[in-house]
């Protein structure tokens, strides 16, 4: 068994390797890397120490659709994916791989979500009902 990424060129991407690094040491198996961006995933500096890294074959196509492919033909345990906050709007216009496969998955996914400190504070104020600031 297997975890798998999906990753692309992005910040997002970055958070969902890191959080995969930690579910496959949980789960003590390996990791595949599944590239769906244009360029490369960078991992520098990032500490995979005690977990063998695999990086898939680029393949072209339908992300979702190579992405599915790997986590069958890996017979994964579990797929990590990064979300990017849409709106409504731009779900509809734009489509979206992620939800695709968190519907199509075969296995759980785990969805990461940026932190909220690296969100622009425009972000923040486009989500329903805001986030309330806290003060001391």
């Amino acid at each position: 068994m297997t975890v798998v990424v999906a990753v692309s060129d992005n910040r997002e991407s970055h958070h969902a390797f890191v959080a995969a690094i930690a579910e496959a040491k949980r789960l003590g198996t390996d990791l595949v890397v599944v590239n769906i961006g244009d360029r490369e995933l960078q991992e520098d500096g990032t500490d995979t120490s005690g977990v063998k890294v695999t990086v898939a074959k680029h393949r072209k196509g339908d992300a979702a659709e190579v992405v599915i492919d790997e986590v069958v033909k890996c017979d994964a345990q579990r797929l990590v994916i990064g979300l990017k906050r849409r709106t409504p709007v731009g779900k509809v216009l734009l489509g979206s791989v992620s939800q695709r496969l968190l519907l199509n998955s075969p296995v759980p996914v785990l969805a990461v979500k940026l932190p909220a400190e690296e969100l622009s504070s425009t972000a923040l104020s486009e989500m329903r009902g805001g986030i309330p600031r806290v003060t001391g």
